[in-house]
Order: C-alpha cells, then structure tokens, then sequence
C-alpha cells in the first residue's frame, strides 16, 4: 500500500500471540479498509488452527514466506522481545510496514538499527504503544500543556500486576523478558510523553527471579528543567495491581486511574487547578482502535506516527539506563 494507492491495507501476523485478537483483530473487524489476510507462526499446524480460529484466509509455512509474501503490505509483528528487531527489519526490507508490538527491541541499539531501516526504505515503523492513541492520553497532554496545573513538578508513573512465572515468556532473559520490558516499557513512555522531555535515570533497584529477570523495578528520574519523576512497575510483587498516573504542577494536581486500557476497565481523569475540580471519562473507541487507525493513516500519508521508530530508540535508551543504574544488563535479542 503506497500511499492510497490501494484501498485496503493488507496486513499479515507473525506468529499466534495471545495479545492478536484483542490488539488487531477484533479492532479489524470494525473497519471496512483493513484486512488481515494472512498468518505464519512456529508451525503450520499452530498458524492453521490461528487462521480457522479468526478467519484469516491465508497461511504462510515460515515468517520468511510471511514478510516476503506479495499481497502483503503491513506486518504485525507480536513475536517475543528478542524477537522484535529482526523481524521487523526483515519486513521492511522486503518492503513491508511495521506495526511492531512493545517494547520495540530487546535494547536502544537494536531499536536504531530498526530505525535506519525504516528510513533506507521509507516503511512506516511503528511502536504499538496503543495508550498513547486513546482520547484520555490526548486530554492529559493537552491539559500539561495548556498550563492548567502549572508547570511540572514531578510525575509518578505506576503500571504493576500480576503474571505468574511458570512458563511465561516475560521470565526468560533469552527472549528480553522482565518486569521494565512488559508493564516498565509503558510507564517509562508515560513519563516521557507527558513531561515532553527526555528524563535521566538517577537511580533504580530491582526484585529478581532467575538471576536476571526483574518482577518488579522502581526508579527515580529527573527531567534537564528540574522536575522529577518516579516509575514503579511488576509483573509479581506488591502491590499485585496498580494501574495510575499523577502529575504534581505548580498550581495544580492531574490524577488518572488506568491509562493503558481505559476501554476495558474502570478509568477516570480527576484535575485539581485554580479553576476548581473536576473528574473526565472517555468512552468510545478502544485504545488499540485508535492505535490501528494511526497506523493505517500513517501510511495512507506517508508521515510518522507519534510512537515511530525514533520514539523507539528514545524509550529503549531510557529502559536501558534504568536496566544499569540497577545493576542489571540491558536485555539482548536476536542481533546479540
């Protein structure tokens, strides 16, 4: 699909990931001019059972037939962490755009490889940060930077719940798994996107399982104009769940409950200022309806979306930084 050239976007699944039907699928369903049209995962057999299961009409026998598949314009790459960075560069060396699921490489290195990529071939490569396309993440930046709450002070970004380790791909250091990579990954996007600035790492601690993996990450940044901020994140510590966001200003107070999937439980916006208080919902479409949309517009225009490979890298150096200041290596993927 260059540019509108065609009137449908054809996209095709790397592998069976749990994440699929909620994350594309079903978001495909609801738009006429987007269409899954093709599977691939470890086995035919796994991808078969895929493709009955959601109606795909085509199954391809390796992610190589998959990424060099002609009638495929997009690629939507859920793979495990390691596994992101190559085979998002293999699809869009082939010619593909990338919709490449979080975090988008095991590391920042791989993150900029994807990145040049991207731009010797002119492929959209975008992070599926899907948060940061829903209405409640536009009103809260909008409202930072109208200055309702006065100019920042300090955020605190919170993202933990509960993932048990037995046979869960987030517990492997072969496949960049751990805490900061799966829930840490949006709390550091979070601090980034709202404070409009890059943050510096000034400290973190880690609870490990298996030597390398971290189940839960705290850390402390500050921002080059003074203010702070603190990220909290678990996939298996205390507390088990906590999904929030709080933006302390000069003048004012922004709250929000459940920033990453206010479509599938209980979120709201509360706003203490001068002017008084005052509570904002958001209903309407999913997040990673929103998502999908800014990803077939972004090709449509030919123009990066907000969460492009150049965000990528940005996130990835701040993950990291986090990853050393705790005492731990940065994760390593298929490159390494």
């Amino acid at each position: 699909m260059e540019g509108s050239k065609k009137s449908t976007l054809r996209i095709g699944v790397l592998g069976a990931a749990k994440i699929t039907p909620m994350a594309l699928m079903t978001p495909v369903r609801r738009m006429n001019d987007v269409e899954v049209v093709a599977v691939a995962a470890r086995s035919e057999d796994r991808a078969a059972k895929f493709a009955r299961r959601h109606r795909i009409p085509n199954i391809c026998a390796s992610y190589e037939e998959l990424v060099q598949h002609e009638d495929i314009d997009a690629i939507y790459n859920p793979l495990p962490n390691s596994h992101h960075a190559y085979w998002s560069i293999e699809a869009m060396r082939a010619g593909k755009h990338v919709l490449c699921e979080k975090p988008i490489a095991s590391n920042s290195d791989e993150a900029s490889k994807m990145q040049e990529i991207a731009e010797a071939h002119n492929r959209i490569l975008m992070e599926a940060f899907h948060w940061r396309y829903h209405p409640l993440a536009v009103r809260a930046i909008e409202l930072i930077r109208s200055n309702v709450i006065g100019k920042i002070k300090h955020i605190d970004a919170k993202f933990c719940v509960p993932i048990p380790f037995i046979n869960n791909i987030r517990y492997s250091f072969e496949l960049a798994g751990g805490g900061l990579m799966d829930t840490g990954c949006y709390t550091v996007s979070m601090l980034r996107h709202l404070a409009g600035v890059e943050p510096e790492v000034t400290h973190a601690s880690a609870k490990t399982v298996r030597g390398n993996i971290d189940r839960f990450m705290e850390a402390d940044l500050v921002y080059p104009n003074g203010a702070t901020a603190g990220l909290r994140c678990s996939i298996w510590a205390w507390p088990l769940l906590s999904v929030h966001l709080e933006v302390r200003g000069e003048t004012g107070r922004m709250n929000i409950m459940n920033p990453v999937a206010p479509h599938i439980l209980y979120h709201h916006l509360k706003i203490r200022s001068p002017q008084g208080q005052k509570t904002e919902r958001f209903w309407g479409q999913s997040t990673y309806q929103c998502q999908l949309n800014a990803f077939k517009d972004a090709i449509a225009r030919n123009e990066p979306p907000i969460t492009d490979g150049r965000d990528g890298i940005l996130n990835m150096k701040v993950i990291d930084a986090i990853y050393r200041k705790a005492g731990m290596k940065p994760r390593a993927g298929l490159f390494q």
